[in-house]
């Protein structure tokens, strides 16, 4: 009996191996050695592409993205102010005093999402001017303040709370909202400044900006096929301080924002770089936040609040507000 109970006990274990090596074969696929370069940033953008300047605010503007009628909206931290661009003419939408929305993301059904540094995620309707409070707490305590978020395939809603952490002190968190607006969930915390947050093209991974230790973070993603893949520094970047805004194309291509280094950087969906894209001298460096429209890359720059646009060669994710 006892020699019968020893041999289904090593076949169980010799069962837990194989599958666990099957699955790292899954995940980590090798693939074959490339002899030059890998990528070159003319990949991107064509050598001859220009920079333009798009438009020319004032505060200090974030979290841009487009509605529906191909209209641009920002929002400025400092002031308050929820900002459009229709026609290549800015204006004021909103202005609450004493707020703080730093990003923006439009839901499918028109309303425009808002993270806010004062601790609230909440909803604005473009057509009645509604303000909805989404949600301001976890566990029965406030949250601290917020930044990026983006909304997944399903319309499940991740978001980065970066404010009281830093380099010394990784205590930033990421939180995910499901779908149904149910009960807010904990995604990840221990994160030196979460900043720029981004879904891969394929679903399964979510990018986050550790904006304090100048690297982006690969973490699955809660509808990941396989969550055995574990958390890992997917680009580390020098000089500047850190990533902020990101964005996706249809190739699962990354970008992103260089804070302080004027300069959006490139990587391919397996973290390595295409090189960067850098703003034009007269900018400043104060790149914060992208997003894809008609074959153009736009670009937030806030040290001079200016909008800036090239053309690309790829194809930007279409965003969850867009489907």
């Amino acid at each position: 009996m006892k020699k019968r109970a020893l041999a289904v006990t090593v076949l169980i274990i010799l069962s837990l191996i194989t599958a666990t090596v099957v699955g790292a074969k899954a995940l980590y696929v090798t693939k074959p050695v490339p002899k030059g370069e890998r990528h070159s940033i003319s990949e991107i953008v064509h050598p001859n592409s220009q920079w333009e300047k798009v438009a020319t605010g004032s505060g200090f503007m974030e979290g841009i993205n487009f509605d529906r009628g191909g209209n641009i909206w920002m929002v400025s931290p400092p002031t308050g102010e929820i900002i459009k661009v229709e026609d290549d003419k800015l204006s004021i939408v909103e202005t609450y005093v004493g707020d703080l929305p730093v990003g923006t993301k439009f839901h499918k059904d028109g309303r425009l999402f808002i993270t806010d540094v004062t601790g609230k995620l909440y909803s604005y309707d473009p057509v009645t001017r509604k303000r909805t409070t989404i949600v301001d707490s976890y566990n029965g305590k406030p949250l601290n303040g917020l930044n990026d978020l983006v909304f997944d395939q399903a319309g499940g809603l991740y978001f980065t709370e970066p404010m009281g952490s830093s380099a010394t002190k990784p205590i930033g968190r990421v939180f995910y909202l499901p779908p149904d607006g149910s009960e807010l969930q904990l995604f990840q915390e221990g994160i030196a400044y979460p900043n720029g947050i981004a879904i891969s093209a394929n679903g399964q991974r979510v990018y986050i900006s550790e904006f304090a230790t100048n690297r982006i973070i690969s973490v699955p993603s809660k509808n990941a096929k396989d969550a055995r893949e574990t958390p890992f520094v997917f680009g580390q970047f020098e000089g500047g301080i850190g990533p902020d805004g990101l964005a996706v194309d249809t190739e699962g291509n990354l970008y992103v924002a260089h804070f302080q280094a004027g300069e959006i950087v490139v990587l391919d969906a397996s973290g390595f770089k295409y090189g960067t894209i850098r703003l034009p001298k007269d900018a400043g460096t104060f790149t914060t936040n992208l997003t894809f429209h008609n074959g153009c890359l736009y670009v937030t720059e806030s040290s001079k609040n200016e909008v800036w646009r090239i053309k690309v060669k790829k194809e930007g994710l279409q965003p969850y507000g867009l489907q």
